[in-house]
C-alpha cells in the first residue's frame, strides 16, 4: 500500500547513507528498544495463538477470528516490524534489492489481512447481537474457519495481481538509503478503496449499529425491572456481557483505526503534494506497533487470555487433559 507519489532524482545513485548522529549508548539503546517491541509483537501474539488453538472452551467462531488477527500479527512482528525498525534506526536501507521487495509485498499482503480481519470481528459481533438465535444456527466453528480461509486466499490472490498487473509500471525505489513500491494514480486508488475505504466503512457502520442495539438492551433491561428479580437478573448480566464485548472490540478498532489513519492520510496527500521520502518512516512504525498492541489489549481485557497464559507458563498444558480445562 506504499504508493505516495515520491520523485526520484537523478542523483539517486550518488546517495550514500548519512552518519550516526546519535551516541553508541543511544544507539544500542534504540536497538534493545527495538528487540523487545518485537518479543513482545511476537510472543504476545504467539500466546494468544497457542491459547485458541489448545484450549477447546475457546474453539468458538468469534475466537477463529482473533485466531486470525493473532496470526497476521505474529507474521507482522516475524518479518516485517524487525526490518523497519532496523531500516528506522539507521535512516538508511542496508539490505538488498530482491529483500525490499519482499518486504514489501510482504507489508501489503499482512496489513491488508489485519485490516479484513478487524472488519470480520466487527461484522461477527454485529451479527451475534443483533440475531443471536439465528447466529447460534448458522455459524459454526467451521463455516468461520472456511471464511477465514476464502479471506486470506482473496488478500493474498489481490496483491499477487496488483503485483502480476502492474509489473510494467511498478517503480521500485531501491536508492542506498530507500526502499518503496510505488504504483501508478489508478491502481493506487484502486488500493485505497479495497485495503482502506472498504473495510473501514465496514467497521464504522457496524459499530453505529451495534452502538443503537446495545442502547436498545438497556432500555429493553429497564422495562424488564418489574418483572420477576431471577429474570431481570438474568438478562442484566446478559447485557453486561454484550457491552462489555462490545467495549473491548471497540477498544481494538479504535487503538487500530489511531495506528492506521496517519498512513492512509499520508498515502492520500502523497498523491496530491510531493512528500519527501524520510517523513513516511515514522508512520510506518506507528502502522506496524500495531500487531504490538494487540496482545497487550488482549492482557487487559480478557480474562481468559490470562488464565491461559498463566497456564502456559506453569507448563500445564503438558496435562493430557489440558485442552479441556475451564478459562472462561
Amino acid at each position: 500500500m506504499n504508493f505516495t507519489r515520491i520523485n526520484q532524482t537523478d542523483d539517486c545513485l550518488s546517495y550514500t547513507c548519512p552518519e550516526r548522529s546519535v551516541s553508541t549508548a543511544a544507539y544500542v539503546l534504540l536497538y534493545l528498544s527495538a528487540a523487545a517491541v518485537v518479543l513482545l509483537t511476537v510472543c504476545g501474539n504467539l500466546l494468544i495463538i497457542i491459547s485458541v488453538c489448545h484450549f477447546k472452551q475457546l474453539h468458538t467462531p468469534t475466537n477463529m477470528l482473533i485466531l486470525s488477527l493473532a496470526v497476521s500479527y505474529f507474521l507482522v512482528g516475524a518479518s516485517v516490524l524487525p526490518v523497519a525498525l532496523i531500516w528506522f534506526i539507521e535512516s538508511c536501507w542496508i539490505f538488498r534489492r530482491v529483500f525490499c521487495l519482499c518486504f514489501q509485498l510482504s507489508s501489503y499482503f499482512l496489513t491488508s489481512s489485519s485490516i479484513y480481519n478487524i472488519a470480520l470481528i466487527a461484522v461477527d459481533r454485529y451479527f451475534a447481537l443483533s440475531n443471536p438465535f439465528l447466529y447460534t444456527k448458522t455459524v459454526s466453528v467451521k463455516t468461520m474457519c472456511i471464511v477465514v480461509l476464502c479471506d486470506w486466499f482473496v488478500l493474498l490472490s489481490y496483491n499477487l495481481a496488483l503485483l502480476y498487473f502492474n509489473l510494467p509500471f511498478i517503480n521500485l525505489i531501491m536508492c542506498p538509503g530507500d526502499c518503496f513500491l510505488l504504483l501508478d494514480e489508478v491502481w493506487s486508488l484502486v488500493d485505497l478503496l479495497f485495503t482502506f475505504v472498504l473495510p473501514f466503512a465496514v467497521i464504522i457502520i457496524t459499530h453505529a449499529l451495534i452502538f443503537i442495539i446495545a442502547k436498545k438492551h438497556v432500555t429493553a433491561i429497564r422495562d424488564l425491572i418489574a418483572q420477576t428479580r431471577t429474570k431481570t437478573s438474568k438478562n442484566i448480566t446478559e447485557a453486561k456481557s454484550e457491552r462489555k464485548a462490545a467495549k473491548v472490540v471497540t477498544i481494538l478498532v479504535s487503538v487500530f483505526l489511531a495506528c492506521l489513519l496517519p498512513y492512509f492520510v499520508y498515502t492520500v496527500l502523497g498523491n496530491v503534494v510531493e512528500i519527501e521520502l524520510e517523513s513516511i518512516q515514522p508512520i510506518l512504525i506507528l502502522l506496524y506497533l500495531n500487531s504490538a498492541i494487540n496482545p497487550v489489549i488482549y492482557a487487559l481485557f480478557y480474562p481468559w487470555f490470562r488464565r491461559c497464559v498463566k497456564l502456559i507458563f506453569t507448563l500445564q498444558i503438558f496435562r493430557t487433559d489440558s485442552a479441556l480445562i475451564n478459562v472462561l
